[in-house]
């Protein structure tokens, strides 16, 4: 679902940047990218059989035109080099494109006989070019063959990399417009698990719950929801102070759950945000909830975010008594030191993370042992 002009995007606070560890602390003799040579018609084939995988989610919907198209295959007719591509191998063998999606959505459509060669002549007016308007399949044989044939070199992140190492990569490789970590997660975790984070965040409950504010085209909104999945099926014993790898496990064990468990877990999930909006109305996730209904509303944070969906997807029916006791406890929570430190500085820390846990599991245990 796309946002509208009327939603206000906001960047939320309680984010840490990913952890910067430099290529020094990985071995130097480490190979993560080897070099393999293909064909356009080799890439094309593997398109067909859904080996390569061109995911619009992660690098946007197709946007090159189609003279632009036209001269990238003029390129290959006249036998010019092109550009290396960058892949990464998924962990069931798969290819995901990293760098070169738009070069090789170009080759499947004009071998699909999806756009005609145009714009081809000196001046884009000229029609007087042999290939101007042709498919495919009204070119030569000769001239079929010879773009089928062209070389592509394919440079491909190894799937044993390190999660960081292959965002790192990610990151450098990438020449088009910059991805944020959850897009490259998108595409590197492509599967059951990005369907349910692309299902999530379209959820009108989740999207009234957050005030539609947290940004659908960076995928923060994802983000958020992977960090729910990420504490919800994993613990934090299993966190080590690296969000990255962490959300990255977050998804192989949202993958590897049958579409019965995926099916509950948005219900949790939903049934979270709901009682979260309901108590919480506005300031759900934000900070201003300590200073009153009627305070002007602060940005998400997303590690209270984080705290709150998980925490509150374990509990069931709540009467309206526990309702406003939970929210007294919570708003003392955001007036404790301790806990406002845990989800503003340093986020990403291992002891941070355990303390706002631990300080909200403690308010819903006694939230759900007291006698009203």
């Amino acid at each position: 679902m796309d946002q509208t002009n009327n939603d206000k995007i906001e960047e939320p606070e309680g984010v840490d940047d990913p952890l910067d560890v430099g290529w020094a602390d990985y071995p130097l003799d480490a190979v993560f990218v080897r070099s393999e040579p293909r064909t356009v018609g080799d890439v094309v084939d593997r398109i067909r059989r859904e080996r390569y995988i061109l995911d619009p989610d992660f690098q946007r919907d197709f946007v090159w035109s189609n003279p632009k198209q036209s001269k990238l295959i003029e390129s290959c007719i006249m036998r010019i080099p092109l550009p290396v591509f960058y892949v990464a191998e998924a962990k069931d063998g798969r290819i995901i494109v990293v760098d070169g999606l738009q070069r090789l959505t170009t080759f499947y459509r004009f071998i699909n006989d999806q756009f005609r060669l145009t714009s081809l002549g000196a001046k884009e007016s000229d029609s007087d070019h042999p290939l101007e308007g042709k498919l495919f399949k009204e070119l030569p044989v000769s001239l079929q063959e010879r773009v089928l044939d062209t070389p592509l070199t394919m440079y491909i992140l190894d799937a044993k990399a390190p999660e960081r190492a292959r965002l790192d990569i990610f990151e450098r490789v990438n020449s088009g417009e910059p991805l944020t970590r959850q897009q490259m997660r998108n595409a590197l975790y492509n599967g059951p698990a990005t369907v349910w984070l692309k299902k999530a965040a379209e959820s009108p409950i989740f999207r009234n719950a957050t005030g539609r504010s947290l940004n659908a085209r960076t995928m923060r909104d994802r983000e958020a929801i992977n960090r729910f999945c990420a504490f919800k099926l994993l613990t934090t014993s299993d966190y080590r102070g690296d969000m990255d790898t962490f959300l990255a496990k977050g998804l192989a064990a949202l993958a590897t759950l049958s579409d019965v468990e995926r099916n509950e877990l948005h219900t949790q999930f939903e049934n979270s945000m709901s009682l979260n909006q309901e108590i919480f109305k506005e300031h759900a996730f934000r900070k201003s909830l300590a200073n009153g209904p009627a305070a002007t509303r602060s940005v998400i944070n997303i590690s209270l975010f984080e705290v709150c969906a998980v925490t509150m997807a374990e509990l069931g029916s709540l009467d309206e008594m526990r309702k406003n006791l939970l929210r007294d406890k919570i708003i003392r929570l955001l007036g404790d030191e301790k806990f406002v430190t845990a989800i503003t500085y340093s986020t990403n820390s291992s002891t941070q993370v355990r303390a706002r846990f631990g300080m909200m599991e403690g308010a819903v245990a006694d939230l759900q042992e007291a006698e009203l």
